[in-house]
């Protein structure tokens, strides 16, 4: 039997099967979908199996109500092939009423949209399923939790990743293919074939429009070398315009990055306004990230030792690093994940807001005292302008470090935390 690692989306899988009467699960290929909504599932319909795809179409296509019999929870995999099954879902829902009735798992957003004729309000909520993070692969101890940090701001923990190990993690990533394999080369395999799968099939076969792979790997380079950054569609064209024609356009960089979106490649950082007690000019640009580190290392051709001889790289790639992580854990606590940058260069990066108003402040950095130290200040610097008669003041400032043995708080109040110490 095949080893399998607990989510922490599988709490709240289990709460929006009780509240609702289906739930799309999302995200991208080889994150678990399937094999975590199995174990929640009493009947499944597999709608890619090659040995019954064909038949399952012409079914769909036929009698599309026969496909959604089964033991409930039935899980419909790859439901995106045939997107009626979503307002199918919706009205054999209704006509149940009742909860936990379907899940629909997908690793891309449907191509024809006008073929969905009701958005599924009330009857069809939404959970996205990432990479793994460090807690579920079992690479944390676990040590502070970001829910009671929330609470209360008692940190006491210790990390077991050093610099080495960080740098592997980064390429790795959290495939959880990669994770249960023993070997370290056969972990780092599997983002190089998740990289190699999108540039060359997946980014046409999402919406049936043909692209030219060596464009995606050059895009895919250019936002693995902008991690972090709020570069614009310009600077993205301008990395890449010189190795190819002058036909090349922002229109057709968007449309790769779309397609890129609707296959959960990327999944960019919006902007955090709070109110502020000065007028600053708060930038709204999104902040370019993979949803894992190492598919940025894999467009880069770079592994584990590429990384030790470039710690400025490695630094870049942690912050995706820790996003992954933090938005799996937020998700847990019903929070979202932001970033934070004005005009004067003030930056956050990292807002952990919940739906109560609560909200803690992260800066990432490798590690080291001289890092934290600008952690910290650049903290209490963006504490200081909030205005707290409009807003809360923040629950906690964390400078989130890849390396480090102990999570630690400072005598300012700001809290020191190693990754490989954190959980939800």
């Amino acid at each position: 039997m095949t080893e399998y690692l607990p989510r922490v989306a599988e709490t709240l899988l289990a709460d929006k099967l009780d509240a609702m009467g289906a739930v799309l699960i999302e995200g991208p290929k080889f994150c678990g979908k399937t094999t975590m909504a199995s174990k929640h599932a009493k009947s499944i319909l597999f709608m890619a199996d090659p040995e019954a795809k064909d038949q399952n179409l012409a079914v769909a296509h036929a009698n599309i109500s026969r496909l959604l019999q089964g033991d409930t929870p039935r899980l419909i995999d790859e439901w995106q092939l045939v997107p009626q099954f979503w307002d199918a879902v919706r009205n054999e829902v209704d006509k149940r009423n009742d909860d936990g009735q379907f899940m629909l798992t997908g690793s891309a957003v449907p191509p024809n949209l006008e073929e969905i004729f009701h958005s599924g309000t009330g009857r069809i909520s939404r959970l996205k399923l990432r990479t793994m993070s460090l807690w579920e692969s079992g690479d944390s101890t676990g040590d502070v939790s970001l829910s009671e940090l929330f609470d209360k701001q008692i940190v006491d923990g210790a990390s077991d990743i050093g610099i080495d190990r960080l740098a592997f993690l980064t390429c790795r990533g959290g495939w959880p293919k990669a994770v249960l394999k023993k070997s370290e080369k056969v972990s780092l395999m599997q983002a190089v074939e998740y990289y190699d799968a999108v540039t060359n099939i997946d980014i046409s076969r999402v919406d049936d429009v043909e692209r030219n792979s060596e464009l995606t790997r050059r895009l895919m380079r250019s936002y693995a070398r902008n991690q972090g950054s709020q570069a614009t569609v310009g600077t993205i064209l301008a990395d890449i315009a010189s190795n190819e024609s002058n036909n090349l356009s922002d229109n057709t960089i968007y449309s790769y990055l779309n397609a890129l979106r609707k296959i959960f490649v990327i999944e960019d950082s919006a902007a955090w306004n709070p109110n502020l007690r000065s007028k600053s000019a708060i930038r709204t640009s999104d902040t370019r990230y993979f949803i894992d580190p190492s598919i940025a290392t894999a467009a880069l051709g770079m592994g584990p030792n590429d990384l030790l001889n470039d710690l400025k790289t490695l630094g870049l790639f942690l912050e995706t690093l820790c996003v992954r992580d933090l938005r799996v854990y937020a998700d847990a606590l019903g929070g979202q994940v932001y970033h934070y940058r004005d005009k004067n260069g003030l930056e956050c990066d990292a807002v952990i807001h919940l739906r109560n108003g609560s909200y803690g402040l992260v800066e990432v950095k490798l590690g080291g005292s001289v890092l934290i130290e600008e952690g910290a200040a650049a903290l209490k610097k963006l504490a200081s302008k909030i205005d707290t008669t409009k807003m809360k003041s923040p629950s906690f400032m964390m400078v989130l470090t890849g390396i480090g043995d102990y999570a630690y708080a400072r005598t300012d109040g700001v809290i020191v935390v190693p990754v490989g110490s954190l959980k939800p």
